[in-house]
């Protein structure tokens, strides 16, 4: 009880936005819960809009809140959730393993995002219901090439089952830690104009050149 007292106390250093795009029913919304409240509901119903939810983590002895927002999939809520991309310096890009048209759709909404997102936005392509393989529509392989065409990091993970969620969330979390702090490096060391540009050509996320993964392993690292 004392370390919960401790956390729930806990000065937040860093507030961080992300966002979770896709197709409607790729599994948006029971990712967020598994990783939130590490709850996964088979009645789920489609989101109307935009929810979020908030994860406070530690990362490199800093508190960390993310804030994870969920947005619906549908066409017709589109125009409104386009207005919740600012600010949001994390993207997961959600896909359903089973469902090809899904991942086809990866390329606009990745167009999407970049068109209403800041351009360092930390970026991963997520294939979500790996527990359903036998059902596998998109081999690891093609996802992993879109990845590494795009310089995203790539992961497949199972909110049923939970697996790679936590990994998945951390993963990008950390990610965006180390952007903000390069950033806050390069202000306090070059405050002239060159100095802080050369952040923002961002980070290239490359994925390795090796044999597909099992549906349950992660991929992803940085060059």
């Amino acid at each position: 009880m004392s370390n919960l007292q401790s956390n729930f106390n806990q000065k937040i250093d860093y507030v961080f936005k992300v966002v979770l795009i896709g197709d409607s029913a790729v599994g948006k919304s029971q990712l967020l819960s598994r990783f939130s409240r590490n709850m996964f509901s088979l009645d789920s119903k489609a989101t109307i809009g935009v929810e979020f939810q908030t994860k406070t983590l530690v990362i490199d002895k800093k508190a960390i809140k993310a804030q994870i927002w969920d947005t619906a999939g549908q066409e017709r809520y589109r125009a409104v959730t386009s207005a919740y991309y600012r600010g949001a310096v994390g993207a997961m890009l959600v896909y359903d393993m089973t469902k090809r048209q899904s991942f086809d759709h990866i390329t606009r909404w990745l167009d999407e995002l970049r068109g209403h997102a800041d351009k360092n936005i930390v970026i991963m392509l997520i294939g979500n219901k790996s527990d359903l393989d036998s059902l596998r529509l998109v081999p690891t392989e093609d996802a992993k090439e879109f990845a590494q065409m795009e310089s995203l990091f790539f992961m497949e993970t199972s909110a049923l089952e939970a697996t790679n969620v936590e990994a998945a969330f951390n993963t990008i979390l950390t990610e965006i830690y180390r952007v903000v702090s390069r950033k806050t490096l390069i202000a306090n060391e070059d405050t002239d104009t060159d100095g802080s540009a050369s952040l923002l050509e961002g980070v290239k996320i490359v994925v390795p050149g090796q044999e597909p993964q099992p549906a349950t392993s992660a991929t992803c690292c940085r060059s």
